[in-house]
């Protein structure tokens, strides 16, 4: 397998020689794979074929299971994927070489949990390695969807823990011909946002029962329109709780908001010390990502509301966005 995805912002180079493992970025990919057209990447992920452990003879210990020596770092069982690593950072690229040798124990919990197994192959070979290169721009990682209103003309970014329903207001707007970067995780530099891919994990009202079987009742599903990078121009924090209500929002509550639910995000849980180890190993960028800032700066540029909604799915985004500006006009 030789393919190329956008995500986080970044040129990601695949190369797998390990059938199954292709198909689980192929399937991660969720139908976002290009042909490669020989450009340079900005991250190279090689998986080989080999399971021999790399050898880190004359490597400098850093921590517990990695190794380091001058802009490299080796990482053994990264983020309890079975996978070992060998990463190199330059200032051109981030080139990353994967060797699938888990522990028996690790085989063994990946043959019973097929589906948290193969979410953190993906976030090992897909998303790691671009978020961390797009750190290294100046851009953090947020746990939040970026959606297109269509024919109403807005970008909305919105905040809020996982499972307070962002996922599915933008899956209501897709369906209606909008376009999205992304419905979970995305980068920002306080004025773009540049979506990381993955499979939209659709509701059991559309699901139809096809795609991958995910929790909480979802399936996973390819993207019907995405686009790689979006400018916000509101700031919307989702809670849930009393009755359904769109008003105004501090600043500093909605940044407090994203910031939250990025650092309460599963699927954040392992970045943070994968970013830590490969900033401290090859000495490239800072050991954590500028969440806060950019928060703080969304939230002082974009107008920022607090949409409360109900137990069950109620108004589409559009609808509950639209009586918000007639608001404003009418003030």
């Amino acid at each position: 397998m030789r393919a190329v995805l956008y995500t986080a912002g970044e040129r990601v180079e695949l190369s797998c020689e390990v059938r199954w493992i292709a198909d689980v970025l192929i399937e991660g990919a969720a139908g976002q794979l290009t042909a490669d057209d020989g450009t340079a990447p900005d991250v190279r992920v090689t998986v080989e074929r080999d399971s021999a452990a790399f050898d880190v003879a004359g490597w400098r210990v850093l921590t517990r299971g990695a190794w380091c020596r001058k802009g490299q770092v080796i990482v053994r069982d990264a983020c309890s994927s079975g996978l070992d690593l060998r990463v190199t950072a330059s200032e051109a690229s981030l080139d990353v070489v994967a060797r699938w040798r888990p522990s028996g124990q690790g085989r063994a919990a990946a043959a019973v949990l097929r589906a948290r197994s193969r979410l953190l192959l993906r976030a090992v070979l897909l998303q790691y390695p671009a978020l961390w290169r797009s750190q290294q721009r100046g851009r953090a990682p947020l746990h939040a969807s970026v959606c297109g209103l269509g024919s109403a003309g807005q970008t909305v970014l919105l905040a809020g823990p996982g499972g307070v329903g962002k996922s599915t207001l933008v899956q209501g707007e897709l369906l209606n011909g909008a376009i999205s970067t992304c419905d979970n995780l995305c980068v920002s530099d306080g004025q773009y946002a540049w979506g990381v891919v993955e499979p939209l994990r659709l509701p059991a009202e559309v699901h139809d029962g096809r795609g991958r079987r995910m929790p909480h009742g979802r399936r996973e599903a390819a993207w019907p329109r995405r686009v790689d990078r979006m400018r916000p121009g509101r700031l919307v924090v989702l809670v849930r709780g009393g009755d359904p209500a769109v008003t105004p929002c501090d600043p500093a509550l909605a940044a407090r908001y994203l910031v939250a639910g990025t650092y309460m995000a599963g699927e954040l849980r392992r970045y943070w010390a994968f970013a830590a180890t490969l900033a401290l190993g090859t000495g490239a960028g800072g050991s954590h990502p500028p969440v806060q800032d950019i928060a703080d700066t969304l939230s002082s540029r974009l107008p920022c509301l607090r949409v409360t909604l109900g137990e069950r799915p109620g108004a589409p985004l559009r609808e509950l966005l639209s009586v918000a500006n007639t608001t404003e006009v009418s003030a």
